[in-house]
């Protein structure tokens, strides 16, 4: 029997990809932050960071020569999407009689603290970059200019301006009234009743490991994440050690699920509703930054479990 790969093109591209992680994976706690306080958000930096990661492997392939240093290449990279999207934002015309906010100066509550205590929700796009970047990763000014594609006059301008404007926290949002659906969910998770589980979703619904992989459709779900998060999956080296239970709690004026096992929360899930049913669930169980800064804000225990399976690498 022939041994020889149906997809030859895939297996290339797989490892690649894994050699690329070798190098650049290590950096990934650093190109979140950088991220967070870009964002704002834990859900959006991750997003960023994903995308981030994603373009600097297609963009490898392209270049004369390596970067000389990987770390500064994946902020110009970040800054360079980020950027892209505050202009495009701008560019998009509001729907008559509706007020649009600007992307770059609408703060939220608990915005980005990290960069020496400070938060950056009303600088613009390059002046939270440049301080981010200058101030909280110790870029000199020239890297700083390299990552944002702009001199280091322009740099020093923006370092002064976003300097003067830094401003304080906001409250804390209420807590969000959950819809009947999520109790429904938490119900049947932890009474692990696959059947009451599977009929909260719609049927085109999907579940998403961000970065690593979607299921798509109530069964697929069904079969997939729901059965082996219920009852284990011996044969793939997923083995229970306890109970697992779903837990429905309150963060930054959102309603979420936390899925614990004993003592210990595994996995932070966002979910998206349609009417009554859940149309969409976003499981960060592979997203170490996000399970951290989420389940510290809850003061809840937790562990996290890197960002792919030991088994992908």
């Amino acid at each position: 029997m022939s041994t020889e790969s149906q997809d030859p093109l895939g297996d290339a591209i797989r490892a690649s990809w894994r050699r690329f992680l070798d190098t650049y994976e290590p950096l990934r706690p650093d190109l979140y932050r950088y991220c967070r306080q870009l964002t704002r958000s834990p859900w959006d930096a991750e997003d960023m960071a994903q995308e981030t990661m994603a373009r600097a492997f297609a963009s490898l392939g392209i270049m004369a020569e390596p970067p000389r240093s990987p770390r500064a290449w994946l902020f110009r990279v970040a800054s360079n999407l980020w950027l892209n999207r505050m202009r495009q934002a701008r560019e998009v015309p509001a729907p008559d009689g509706i007020e649009v906010p600007d992307p770059a100066t609408h703060a939220e509550p608990r915005a980005t603290r990290e960069a020496a205590g400070t938060l950056l929700s009303q600088l613009s796009p390059q002046e939270r970059a440049a301080v981010v970047l200058k101030d909280a990763f110790g870029l000199s000014l020239d890297e700083t200019a390299e990552a944002l594609s702009t001199t280091t006059g322009a740099i020093k301008a923006a370092l002064h301006r976003g300097r003067a404007k830094l401003v304080t926290p906001e409250p804390d949002e209420p807590a969000p009234v959950a819809p009947a659906v999520l109790n429904a969910f938490c119900d049947a998770f932890n009474a692990r009743d696959l059947d009451r589980l599977t009929a909260l979703l719609l049927d085109t619904a999907t579940l998403e490991y961000p970065g690593f992989k979607i299921e798509s459709g109530a069964q697929a779900v069904r079969d997939g994440s729901f059965r082996g998060t219920l009852f284990g999956c011996p044969e793939g080296g997923y083995v229970l050690v306890a109970p697992p239970r779903c837990e429905l709690r309150a963060h930054r004026g959102e309603s979420l699920f936390l899925w614990w096992s004993g003592d210990e929360v595994h996995a932070v899930v966002r979910v998206e509703l349609d009417g009554d049913r859940i149309v969409r669930l976003r499981n960060y169980y592979h997203a170490p930054e996000v399970l951290t800064e989420v389940c510290r804000e809850l003061d809840v225990p937790f562990r996290t479990h890197g960002y792919q399976p030991a088994a992908s690498h």
